[in-house]
């Protein structure tokens, strides 16, 4: 699923810095959690015309939106888990890492201190990743100085996909512009690809 907000005036401070929105049974209790565990929150909660939301602040500024419904929404299973994609300081990273473990009940499930760089525009260097899961999905954390060519930074999400070359085929046919061309590193074949409306998500097939 996605959640699309369609702004009638200019996005409202501090909405737009999100890197990711997650569905909780309860929102008060989520928030609380949420502070135990290291996170600030940035708007408290508010009512919406299907139930709650806030926005918080993990350490290291990575904002995430938390939200509840009124009715429980009943989704079928996604064939696939996406990624939501951070970034980090490497004077923050830990801090990140244990507190949304700890929040989200997760565990990690790889820290490679030295990733090819390919995966940050980076090509001739090598970087921290580190990959987690929990209830809430799959996160990839990536450890980097902050300087990263464009558009690595602005992706959002990451889709594994089963067939990759027709999934561009058929994205670039529905006006997707790819930002940047398909690349194999971490056991997986990667693009970066920008849909109308300026939304940023990495796509990939894992090698079996």
């Amino acid at each position: 699923t996605i959640s699309v907000f369609g702004f009638k005036t200019p996005v409202p401070y501090p909405f737009g810095d999100e890197r990711t929105g997650y569905l909780v049974t309860d929102m008060d209790g989520a928030v609380k959690w949420a502070k135990a565990h290291g996170a600030d929150v940035v708007v408290d909660t508010f009512p919406d015309p299907i139930g709650r939301d806030a926005v918080i602040s993990w350490p290291g500024g990575v904002h995430m939106q938390l939200y509840w419904h009124t009715q429980a929404p009943n989704y079928e299973p996604l064939e696939t888990v996406p990624e939501n994609r951070v970034y980090v300081s490497p004077g923050r990273a830990d801090a990140l890492i244990k507190n949304w473990v700890a929040f989200s009940n997760g565990k990690i499930l790889s820290d490679n201190r030295h990733a090819p760089g390919v995966q940050i525009g980076r090509p001739n260097e090598t970087f921290r990743l580190v990959r987690l899961t929990s209830g809430f999905g799959n996160m990839a954390v990536f450890v980097t100085d902050g300087h990263l060519p464009y558009p690595y930074g602005h992706e959002m999400t990451g889709y594994e996909v089963k067939d990759f070359g027709g999934t561009l085929k058929k994205a670039q046919a529905a006006g997707v512009v790819v930002l940047v061309k398909p690349f194999e590193a971490d056991r997986r074949e990667s693009a970066i690809v920008q849909f109308p409306g300026g939304y940023i998500a990495e796509i990939h097939a894992t090698e079996k």
